[in-house]
C-alpha cells in the first residue's frame, strides 16, 4: 500500500493521470474539498489544468493498524497555479483499497480550505 500511495503522489505531482489512473480500480474516484467526488483521471486532469507546478513533501505514509485496507499520506503541497500564485498546504489524504486488486479504490483529500481558498477556488478551468 506504501508504494502504491507513493506511485499516486509522484503522479499526482507530475500531472500524470494515466500513470494515476493505472494504480486505482476501474471505478477509483477522488474526493476533493474543491472539485467533489471525480473519477481520477478526471481530477488529475482538472488539477493539471489549473497548475503550472508542484512539489509534493511526503513526511509519512500510514497504513491501517487496525487491519483495513487503508493507508494515509501526509504530506506539503506546495503549488504554484497557472496565473503564477502560490499556495502551500499541509494534506492528510485517505487512501482506501480493494482488498481484492490491492489497487486503489478511492482517496479523500482532507486539508483545511481556510488557508488556500481566496487563491484557488476559481482557479479550475
Amino acid at each position: 500500500m506504501q508504494k502504491a500511495v507513493r506511485k499516486y503522489l509522484k503522479a499526482l505531482e507530475a500531472n500524470d493521470a494515466d500513470k494515476a489512473a493505472a494504480l486505482f480500480t476501474a471505478d477509483g474516484w477522488v474526493q476533493s474539498p474543491f472539485l467533489g467526488r471525480l473519477p481520477v483521471r478526471a481530477y488529475i486532469s482538472k488539477v493539471a489544468g489549473a497548475s503550472k507546478a508542484s512539489q509534493l513533501t511526503v513526511h509519512d505514509v500510514l497504513v491501517s493498524a487496525e487491519g483495513n485496507m487503508r493507508a494515509v499520506a501526509y504530506y506539503l503541497y506546495d503549488w504554484q497555479l497557472k496565473d503564477g500564485s502560490k499556495v502551500a498546504f499541509e494534506c492528510a489524504d485517505v487512501f482506501n483499497f480493494d482488498p481484492e486488486s490491492g489497487h486503489i479504490a478511492s482517496v479523500v483529500l482532507v486539508y483545511d480550505t481556510h488557508l488556500v481558498r481566496d487563491a484557488v477556488e476559481h482557479k479550475y478551468p
